[in-house]
């Protein structure tokens, strides 16, 4: 009588520490996820628009390979709303870029609860627009308008991108991503016909962007 006792009472030990490693968080786990959050960007080399942070937004999906050692690699397809805010001394306004970033990332295990990310990132640009205002006396074309102005960006760029993430519960995640632009944002004017207008910054200006983000890993 003793023994059955004692093996159920083992097995249910068992069982009830099988259910608790479930539940933990690892970081190193296997899957898909989503991830939503919110876009802090500006754009470097561009000094002489005095450019600004512009808010955005970011959402996108992911999957990871598992990995019980210290690396791993990870996937991304992300939509990102991005741009910046400008004053020259004629011009005041604001640029929205809308991306498709394709990051692939090594991983770095911290524990459990927390992973380090870096790597590479391809970034598709899918429009961008300018909201501007100019001085009365200004005879920009561009002036109090909306304007398209996809056709002077480079449509891929290559770049960095580098953050971490932490996973306090079963499936959450909560994160911070750098990401950097290593082409230049506009393309080299091929002629007089297709130069930029004048509130553009210089060929040599780069995205750069911070997002803050909440996510869930299925």
């Amino acid at each position: 009588m003793l023994f059955p006792l004692c093996a159920l009472s083992q097995n249910g030990k068992t069982d009830k520490s099988t259910d608790k490693s479930k539940s933990k968080p690892s970081a190193g786990k296997a899957g898909i996820g989503l991830k939503a959050g919110l876009n802090f960007a500006n754009v470097t080399g561009a000094s002489s628009i005095s450019s600004k942070n512009k808010t955005g937004f970011m959402i996108g999906g992911f999957f990871s390979l598992p990995s019980k050692k210290l690396f791993g690699y990870r996937m991304e397809l992300t939509y990102s709303r991005q741009g910046y805010d400008f004053k020259t001394n004629t011009n005041t306004g604001t640029v929205d870029q809308n991306y498709i970033l394709m990051p692939t990332l090594t991983t770095i295990n911290l524990g459990r609860f927390a992973q380090l990310q870096f790597g590479l990132q391809t970034a598709f640009l899918l429009n961008a627009k300018a909201d501007t205002s100019t001085t009365p006396s200004s005879t920009d074309p561009y002036a109090n308008a909306m304007s398209d102005i996809t056709k002077y960006q480079n449509r891929v760029t290559l770049g960095g991108a580098g953050g971490f993430e932490i996973y306090p519960f079963k499936g959450i995640l909560i994160g911070a991503r750098y990401n950097v632009s290593f082409g230049d944002m506009f393309k080299t004017p091929s002629s007089s016909s297709n130069t930029p207008p004048s509130f553009l910054p210089s060929i040599n200006a780069k995205n750069n962007v911070v997002s803050f983000f909440l996510g869930y890993r299925f």
